[in-house]
């Protein structure tokens, strides 16, 4: 686990082993079974995850109780309810397990003191979060400028993978749409 960690980190910030070293004391491991929840809206959030293996959606539910799947995270990705995380606010998302997953934990705490500690880190993290923001963004303009049909096929270029680890209900409500108009575009 911690190599693909240090590999994770190296493909933005090069790293003596010392300095990995030091980047690993502030980070913890879990392990999460398939349905278990990391974060709980209404909860506290105490982490920020790397995935390592296996994968996790980010859920909102509104007021009436329908649900909508945020994000996906697979292997080699980020994720938190991180508006919680940084304000050290309750949750108002929810991180779910899809499948078995192996997670590196990060706490807004030792997020600080890595980033104070080590420069190259406070540049690795500002990549990560330049990259999210800009994910974001084209996701957004995908809600407001393409089809159903339009974003089917943005996903599935984007992430062939998804198609065959996410139950099709699921990919429907990020897709926003109904599982029947999903298997239409599927066609």
């Amino acid at each position: 686990m911690q190599q693909k960690l240090r590999e994770h980190i190296e493909k933005i910030v090069p790293l003596t082993d010392d300095e990995f070293a030091f980047v690993l004391s502030h980070f913890t491991t879990k392990s999460y079974k398939k349905r278990e929840f990391l974060i709980r809206e209404g909860n506290s959030v105490k982490y920020a995850y790397f995935v390592v293996s296996g994968l996790l959606m980010l859920i909102y539910n509104n007021e009436s109780g329908k649900q909508h799947i945020v994000s996906f995270a697979m292997e080699d990705w980020w994720e938190s309810d991180f508006l919680a995380y940084h304000t050290q606010t309750k949750a108002t998302m929810s991180l779910q397990c899809l499948e078995d997953t192996d997670v590196f934990c990060l706490s807004l705490e030792d997020y600080q003191q890595l980033c104070a500690g080590l420069q190259k880190m406070e540049h690795f993290f500002l990549r990560k979060a330049n990259a999210g923001h800009i994910g974001s963004q084209q996701r957004i303009l995908s809600f407001l400028t393409s089809n159903a049909k339009e974003r089917y096929e943005q996903l599935l270029k984007r992430y062939p993978s998804l198609f065959q680890r996410v139950p099709k209900s699921l990919l429907a409500s990020y897709l926003g749409v109904s599982r029947e108009t999903l298997s239409r575009l599927a066609r």
